[in-house]
C-alpha cells in the first residue's frame, strides 16, 4: 500500500543524510586542520587567541544545535 507523499519524504530524508554527512565530515576535517596550528615549532600564539577561536566555534555550534532542537513557537494573539 502506497501512502500519498511518502516517496517525497524518502527523497528529502535521503538528501538530508547525504548533505549532512558530507558537511559534517568537512567540518571535522577543518577542525583537524585547525589543530595542526597547535604545533609551537611552526606557530606562535597566546592563550587569549586560542580562547577567542574556540569561543567563536562554540557559539556557532550552540546556534546551529538550537536550530535543530528548538522550534519557533508562534505566539497567538489573545485578549
Amino acid at each position: 500500500m502506497k501512502i500519498k507523499g511518502y516517496e517525497k519524504y524518502e527523497k528529502r530524508e535521503y538528501r538530508f543524510e547525504r548533505i549532512a554527512t558530507r558537511r559534517t565530515q568537512e567540518i571535522i576535517n577543518k577542525i583537524r586542520l585547525l589543530g595542526n596550528c597547535s604545533n609551537r615549532s611552526f606557530y606562535k600564539y597566546e592563550q587569549r587567541q586560542i580562547e577567542k577561536i574556540f569561543d567563536a566555534i562554540n557559539k556557532e555550534l550552540r546556534t546551529a544545535h538550537a536550530r535543530f532542537t528548538y522550534t519557533k513557537s508562534e505566539k497567538k494573539f489573545k485578549l
